[in-house]
């Protein structure tokens, strides 16, 4: 399997081209209401994923179609970003094959 990653230099500005294409634009947050592992991916998505001490910008979570986190435990409140985004795309496609059977 293969996924596009890009790093662009407007995300707002890409965020609302992704949108007029039909994307869903899924965002990282720790104070999301929806817990990663609950939320449906069977759609085309963008992930947006802030870095590990500010988060995504309160503009861009604004823009995005919803927003998501991971559950943390103890006294650990946020990952490295590319944990983050592994965990997160592990579970899109996990979330695909689910719904697929």
């Amino acid at each position: 399997m293969h996924m596009r990653i890009a790093r662009v230099n407007n995300i707002n500005e890409t965020i609302k081209q992704l949108k007029k294409q039909g994307i869903w634009i899924c965002g990282t947050d720790m104070n999301a209401k929806i817990d990663v592992f609950e939320q449906d991916y069977n759609m085309g998505i963008a992930l947006v994923i802030g870095n590990e001490g500010k988060g995504i910008s309160r503009l861009t979570v604004e823009n995005c179609d919803f927003l998501v986190k991971i559950p943390m435990k103890g006294k650990i409140n946020s990952l490295n970003a590319s944990v983050s985004a592994g965990i997160i795309m592990y579970e899109v496609v996990r979330n695909r094959k689910v719904l697929q059977k």
